[in-house]
Order: structure tokens, then C-alpha cells, then sequence
């Protein structure tokens, strides 16, 4: 079977979709399958490789470093001279068309939904969404039910993810996405001695007055001192990570002493800079080494994943794998991938988290960690790459009737 991949805003920083296609790729060849990978880059080019054909069409680049591929055209010419079996698309801009081509031309479709259109404008725009969302959500439920319905089949990671497309006629299958359990893992022996935190923090850790307090050692890597936390992911608006920033300012008031470690860039990394000043906080901008990242996450006592639209959450994943439990936020879809004592959700601000890390440092550090491990231990990738080549196989053509539902979810424990 020939399957073409198609994903804008693919780059070497752009995190989830990047794991996620990358993942599906390598694991369709091993299958034994033929995959092209369509993305945009700087200049046309063609290259053949361990995971397929690797097809650039020049981007046109946008906000956080990415690019996307302005026209559908060439993309068209592409796919008639491949004449795929099914394509798969990772976009919701202009890839989207890759759906009714498909369709007129007797190819199975399906879209993997990224992100959900209405949370991550919510999360974007958040003042132009308090004041228009009665006509901006529906408008933006219009437009992804009529931009389902151009494809065979809608693939989402996670119940919340699912209902952006709440009322389509396309099958909606929920396929968790998975971890490299090998490269994230625990790290090789417990540390001699932990922070017992639980004592040390105050009734007041969750209140509002904990935040803003400018109180700090300014210590970088190298010199954590008391409870270690990380953020890795984008820096972007919608990933909210001014949050985690609060969370410090909020436990240093509380007194218990901590130091944050974030990877990752983006378009807020100078106004985070500025909001951390004299705070025990280090940038260590995008670390393209993923041995590295999870080595780190495995030394980090919790992870913060304050993204409120969240669709799933591959780095709460990636940092349970670690054996590291992870504060989510409340909304979103990252917190049904928790377990008890791997991780906890909170309102996603800086003294709800607070409140969160505080409680989860109560928690026995053999316990946790163990529970963390042991959820994500449920999300191999080889369970996703199987129900995506089941889902692939069972697409509209002369490969026999579609089937809704492909692949099993596992909830919160």
C-alpha cells in the first residue's frame, strides 16, 4: 500500500506533529508499506530515504518558524503522479484539499486532527474570544464539520479532540498517539536522597497572593535547588507558559525553594525572559537532542503542561515515560491521559499549579514515579501504527468497508 503523508508547519522544532508523522512513517515503511512524505521547506526538492520518499514544495514561512505550503497545485500534480492508495493529512489549511481530491479520484482520505480550531483560537485570541466566541464558534464548527466531510475518515487522539467535530457525517476514530518508550524512560538509579517538599509548603501555596512576589536566587542549570520542575514545549501563546512562571513565583512565596528548567522557543521566549527576572529560572531554548530532553525530564521531579487546548499532550506523555508526573491543565485533552499519582490537572494559572506541585510532592517519590511510568507504558507506539494501518486498510476503494472506531482508547485510570 502506498501512503502519501501530507503535514504543513513540519520543521525541525515543531515538536508534536513532527513526533506524530515522523512516528507513523517509520512505522508504515517497517510494515512493509511504500510512504512519501509531503512537506514544505525553503526549495522544491525530492529525496529518497530509510522512511520513504521526502518531497519539499516551497514554504511560505509564518509565526513560530514554520512554514506552509501556499497552493494546492503542485501538490495535485504530485499526488496524480504517485497515484496513492490513501493519503494522510496533517493540516487544516491549505492540505485540506488533499481530502476531495482523494475522494474524486478514488483514493482513501483521512485527516489527523492536530489541534482543535475553536480551543486554539480561545487559547490565541483570548480577548477577541470573551467578546465574539457566540458567533466565532459556531462559525468555526461549520468549518471544521465541512472540512471533515471532505475525508473518509477523522482521526483524534483524545475524547476532547473529538468534539470539534461533533454533528460531521465522516467516521470519527480515536487513536491515541504513543511514546518511544526506550528513549523516554526513567532515569538509570534513584537519586540517594529527594526534597521532602510536602512539609515545607504552606496552606497558602494555591492563593492569589503567592503571585507576583519577585523573590529568587536567579540560579541556572546547574544550580536547582529544592523541588526541580521543567517546561518543554513551544512558547507560544496558546501553550500558555506564563503560567509555569507564575507557578515559581507562587511556591517561592509559599517558601518552598524550586527551580525551573524550560525547553523550547517561541514567539513569548522575551516576554517570559522579562516575567522570570531574579526568578530561579533557566532558558535553554529548543534542544534538538531528544536523548538529552529525556534524560533531563528524567531528573526533573514534575513536569508543567499548562497548554489549555490541548488535544492530547505528547510531552505529558513523553515526561511520564520518564517516570515524572506532570501537572496538566484542567481543560483540554492531556489530562485524560493521567493515572492516580502520575500527574494531577489544575486551573491553568500559576497559583493552581502551585497548589498542584505542592500536592504532588506529598506523594511518596518511588510511587509516583512508578505510576507515571507505568501509565505511559499503555501508549507504545506500535498500538498506533497498528490501528492507523487498520484504519489506512480499511478505507473506501477495494479494500472493504470502512469501520468506525479504529483502535481502543485507554482513559484515566
Amino acid at each position: 500500500m502506498r501512503i502519501v503523508q501530507l503535514a504543513n508547519a513540519y520543521s525541525p522544532t515543531s515538536g508534536g506533529l513532527r513526533t506524530v508523522v515522523d512516528a507513523l512513517g517509520r512505522g508504515y515503511v517497517a510494515a512493509g508499506h511504500d510512504r512519501v512524505l509531503v512537506i514544505p521547506g525553503k526549495r522544491h526538492t525530492r529525496e529518497e530515504g530509510e522512511s520513504g520518499l521526502v518531497v519539499t514544495f516551497p514554504g511560505v514561512p509564518v509565526s513560530g518558524g514554520y512554514r506552509v505550503i501556499p497552493r494546492f497545485a503542485p501538490v495535485r500534480e504530485l499526488l496524480e503522479e504517485l497515484k496513492p492508495d490513501t493519503v494522510e493529512v496533517s493540516d487544516k489549511a491549505t492540505l485540506a484539499a488533499a481530502g476531495p481530491w482523494a475522494r474524486e479520484n478514488g483514493v482513501g482520505a483521512v485527516l489527523i486532527s492536530h489541534e482543535r480550531l475553536d480551543a486554539v483560537t480561545a487559547a490565541r485570541f483570548p480577548h477577541a474570544w470573551r467578546t465574539g466566541n457566540r458567533l466565532l464558534r459556531p462559525a468555526l464548527h461549520r468549518r471544521s464539520r465541512n472540512l471533515a466531510e471532505g475525508y473518509d475518515a477523522i482521526v483524534v487522539a483524545s475524547a476532547f479532540a473529538g468534539q470539534e467535530f461533533d454533528g460531521t457525517s465522516a467516521p470519527l476514530c480515536e487513536i491515541p498517539l504513543g511514546v518511544d518508550l526506550d528513549l523516554f524512560r526513567p532515569r538509570p538509579a534513584a537519586r540517594e536522597a529527594g526534597p521532602d517538599a510536602g512539609s515545607d509548603v504552606g496552606p497558602d501555596v494555591g492563593s492569589d497572593a503567592g503571585v507576583g512576589a519577585s523573590v529568587g536566587t536567579g540560579a541556572g542549570a546547574g544550580e536547582r535547588a529544592g523541588v526541580h520542575l521543567v517546561y518543554s514545549g513551544r512558547l507560544s501563546v496558546e501553550k500558555n507558559p506564563i503560567a509555569a512562571v507564575a507557578a515559581v513565583k507562587a511556591l517561592i512565596a509559599a517558601g518552598l525553594p524550586v527551580h525551573l528548567d524550560v525547553y523550547g522557543t517561541g514567539s513569548q521566549r522575551h516576554h517570559l525572559e522579562r516575567a522570570a527576572a531574579g526568578l530561579p529560572i533557566a532558558f535553554h531554548g529548543h534542544l534538538a537532542d531528544r536523548a538529552e530532553l529525556a534524560a533531563r525530564i528524567a531528573e526533573a521531579d514534575v513536569v508543567l503542561a499548562p497548554g489549555p487546548a490541548e488535544t492530547f499532550g505528547l510531552s505529558v506523555l513523553e515526561a511520564m515515560a520518564c517516570g515524572t508526573p506532570v501537572i496538566t491543565a484542567d481543560t483540554g485533552g492531556a489530562g485524560e491521559l493521567l493515572a492516580p499519582h502520575a500527574g494531577l490537572a489544575a486551573a491553568s494559572n500559576g497559583p493552581a499549579f502551585a497548589g498542584a506541585v505542592a500536592q504532588v510532592m506529598e506523594w511518596p517519590e518511588a510511587e509516583r514515579r512508578a505510576a507515571a511510568r507505568l501509565r505511559a507504558e499503555e501508549f507504545p507506539w506500535s498500538r498506533t501504527i497498528a490501528s492507523m494501518l487498520a484504519l489506512h486498510d480499511r478505507l473506501p476503494g477495494d479494500r472493504g468497508p470502512l469501520a468506525t472506531g479504529t483502535g481502543t482508547r485507554s482513559g484515566p485510570g
